[in-house]
């Protein structure tokens, strides 16, 4: 019996980019992201529009009206998650998006605090805030989280606004060191999704809830999220959909996953970046820089 490779080791500060959605309503979709994370639009055409914190480009969004909708069973994007830098701009979103009126569910996950949301087009959107990393409980390698009620009104208090009037609340501006800080995806299979990540692009299994794995670099609580809560047993799709176009990896070395992947028919190379494809169609490309 041959020997599962051994996987590569990444540097700690391994991370989640942009992420590439396929839309069917371009212009909709630009401003419905623009208002809500309050995100600057750079390079707008007809065929894509790149969305940026302070800059930093987290979003490419690429027309496709012709595309049909993917139901829930698709594998793909379950959620797409921005990371504020602290619990006071979360407070801060969280006032600004009650008042655009948005129905937003949340979770206190023990690491984080959460909200959550649907675009037009029903791709998930997460917007969370980190706990201090020294408050996060492991053991035996797993980090421990759950599904609690956030104190909703003790995140608009941390950022000065009234929680019964909003009163203090003000227009929203995604502020410097917003990041994507984790991308969920909706897979056939946790346990060989978790495999495949681990194997390949060095990820380590932090949480294992059977029908769903979080798996990350250095030490964080997830970067990449998988579950087969609606898509169990689905095969990658074989036609397109709107949805997840596809995902980025920086990283500031790609030498160790350079060498782990070579020969393998399935990466696509080039000087800075390496790019192959999930079980599941779900693409990725692993950038240096």
């Amino acid at each position: 019996m041959t020997a599962a490779p051994t996987p590569p080791v990444l540097p700690a500060s391994t991370h989640v980019g942009a992420v590439h959605l396929n839309v069917r309503d371009l212009p909709g979709l630009t401003q419905f992201y623009a208002e809500l994370l309050g995100l600057n639009v750079l390079w707008p055409d007809p065929t894509q529009a790149v969305l940026a914190a302070q800059g930093t480009p987290l979003l490419h969004l690429h027309a496709a009206p012709d595309l049909p909708r993917a139901p829930v069973s698709r594998p793909g994007l379950y959620h797409t998650a921005f990371l504020l830098p602290t619990r006071a701009d979360l407070g801060r979103w969280l006032a600004h998006a009650a008042q655009l009126g948005h129905r937003i569910g949340s979770g206190d996950h023990l690491v984080s605090e959460a909200f959550y949301l649907s675009d037009p087009e029903g791709n998930g959107t997460e917007v969370y805030a980190d706990r201090p990393r020294d408050t996060w409980t492991w053991r035996d390698g797993q980090v421990q989280m759950g599904t609690n009620a956030v104190d909703a009104a003790g995140v608009l208090q941390a950022a000065g606004i009234d929680p019964a009037t909003l009163d203090g609340a003000a227009p929203f501006s995604a502020p410097a060191g917003t990041t994507v800080g984790h991308i969920h995806l909706k897979v056939g299979s946790a346990a060989q999704a978790a495999r495949w990540y681990r194997d390949t692009l060095g990820l380590d299994v932090v949480a294992d809830l059977g029908s769903a794995a979080f798996l990350s670099w250095g030490g964080y609580h997830h970067h990449i999220g998988l579950n087969e809560w609606h898509s169990a047993g689905q095969p990658a799709p074989t036609t397109p959909a709107a949805g997840l176009r596809a995902l980025t990896v920086q990283t500031p070395d790609l030498n160790a996953l350079r060498a782990h992947l070579h020969g393998r028919p399935d990466v696509q190379t080039a000087p800075d970046a390496l790019t192959l494809t999930d079980p599941w169609g779900n693409r990725v490309t692993v950038t240096q820089g």
